[in-house]
């Protein structure tokens, strides 16, 4: 596990970790009664990098997670493999999680006027108050979220379902990203995936994954990811600055794997989004079908188009239906 930066500020480390770094990688391995190579690959696994061998860098907490990691595997609740998994998908997410919350407590300290002589000092005082209730929080959505997941998948035989997936795209991101300031480019970029969330969620959906300028998020129905899609271009129109949204939508059998989804739908979807005009929703042939009879929105296709890797497909722009 490599060690952390203290910012000029020795004790910051100790004060996130709340506990005294005391042992080397082979003592806690040793402590933890696995070989130093298992351990090693475990830390690796949760996205720590391996520190020399007489480095003083570990703590209690770090004995107490090794022999979590390994009991696990001895009570039969994952194999070698899975375990692997699991702590490579822990390690990513919470580390995303970990540098988001980092900036968000730089720049509330940067917003107060604390210089940078004093920022380590300031930082102690923070993580003091502000880390255990954080911790509260990451427990409590991970078990909502847990008991969510759980409950989608519980009857499932594979980890193939049929879903409605959509891609949400901003068009002349890249451009525009050369000709604003970083803090405004940042500033978009939250703005917009943090309405695209909240319109997914609100809508019934589940947002997969973020990339800066896109969103991909996935329904169990064609009419909510239509309403999604036509929602996330209602809402970002309204956003001052905002450049102008496209959306793809496909749906089919899609593979669920540690948080991702898989499959010819997840693809087509990408693909139509870039074909799709700036302001619209292009569906495929799938699920224009399945909105057919839907009355509230209108299904215009368009003409044959050939879609890289998948053939010619005729897409339709989805609208909403104009009462009478």
């Amino acid at each position: 596990m490599r060690r952390d930066n203290p910012a000029g500020d020795s004790g910051l480390a100790e004060t996130f970790l709340n506990r005294q770094r005391r042992y080397t990688s082979r003592e806690v391995a040793a402590m933890a009664g696995v070989p130093v190579y298992r351990a090693r690959r475990l830390w690796r696994a949760l996205g720590f990098a391996n520190v020399p061998d007489d480095a003083v860098e570990f703590t209690e907490a770090d004995v107490e997670a090794l022999k979590t990691m390994v009991g696990m595997v001895s009570a039969g609740a994952y194999d070698d493999e899975h375990l692997l998994l699991m702590t490579r998908s822990l390690g990513g997410y919470t580390a995303r999680l970990a540098e988001s919350q980092a900036e968000l407590g730089s720049e509330a300290l940067a917003s107060a006027g604390v210089p940078l002589a004093r920022r380590g000092a300031a930082w102690r005082g923070r993580a003091e108050w502000v880390v255990p209730e954080l911790e509260k929080l990451l427990v409590y959505a991970w078990r909502r979220h847990l008991a969510s997941a759980a409950g989608r998948l519980v009857d499932q035989e594979s980890s193939a379902v049929r879903l409605a997936v959509g891609f949400a795209d901003l068009v002349g991101f890249t451009r525009l990203s050369r000709q604003i300031p970083e803090n405004d480019l940042a500033r978009l970029v939250e703005r917009f995936e943090g309405r695209s969330a909240d319109v997914v969620a609100s809508s019934g959906g589940r947002l997969v994954k973020t990339l800066g300028d896109s969103v991909l998020f996935v329904t169990d129905t064609a009419h909510e990811s239509a309403e999604i899609g036509l929602r996330l271009l209602e809402v970002h129109a309204r956003t001052r600055g905002m450049p102008g949204l496209r959306v793809g939508l496909a749906i089919g059998q899609v593979i669920g794997r540690m948080g991702d989804v898989y499959g010819a739908p997840v693809n087509l979807a990408s693909r139509l989004t870039a074909l799709a005009a700036a302001g619209s929703v292009l569906a495929d042939p799938a699920l224009a079908e399945a909105l057919a009879g839907d009355a509230a929105f209108t299904l215009n296709p368009g003409e044959p188009v050939a879609v890289r890797g998948v053939g010619e497909v005729t897409p339709s722009v989805v609208t909403r239906r104009s009462p009478t």
